[in-house]
């Protein structure tokens, strides 16, 4: 069971991980390819939801879910609870990140900047568009700790 609920954490994550990068490689492409008629666009488009609704759901319940198998597996050895650590730190680090950096840009692109500023709304959209990578860099090192720790579990039981 502890490995299932770690299967789950590495799927979660990984899932997280490749938005963040459709994220960057299709969505904030769109946002800044004509700013400000792309980001009138955005704004129409995020009117009713927007990603964030998918972050706020499933980012949490990944961090819960690397706190437990933590938990699980911290007797395990020192190596597999060091990677598990790494990994929860990585997650939280990335959470901490959306509250305290893009939330308040997603707020000035997609609802209270004028359309008419533009070279605000380029600013911040490049600012977003250059962080969003490093967020997807430490998801990165948060999937590869928890895939790591799987390995080493499963190595850890081949002896």
């Amino acid at each position: 069971m502890k490995k299932i609920i770690l299967f789950v954490s590495i799927s979660l994550a990984s899932g997280l991980l490749f938005t963040n990068l459709f994220t960057s490689l299709i969505d904030a492409k769109s946002w800044g390819c004509e700013i400000p008629n792309s980001i009138a666009v955005a704004r129409e488009y995020f009117k009713n939801v927007d990603p964030g609704n998918f972050f706020r759901l499933f980012s949490p319940i990944n961090q819960a879910l690397v706190l437990i198998v933590l938990v699980l597996f911290w007797k395990a050895s020192p190596t597999i609870r060091l990677g598990l650590a790494i990994a929860l730190v990585c997650y939280v680090s990335a959470e901490a990140m959306t509250f305290k950096y893009f939330f308040p840009r997603n707020d000035i692109l997609f609802r209270d900047a004028r359309l008419t500023d533009v070279e605000l709304l380029k600013k911040t959209w490049s600012e977003w568009n250059n962080m969003n990578w490093v967020r997807t860099g430490i998801l990165v090192i948060g999937v590869f700790f928890s895939c790591y720790s799987l390995h080493k579990i499963y190595s850890r039981n081949q002896k």
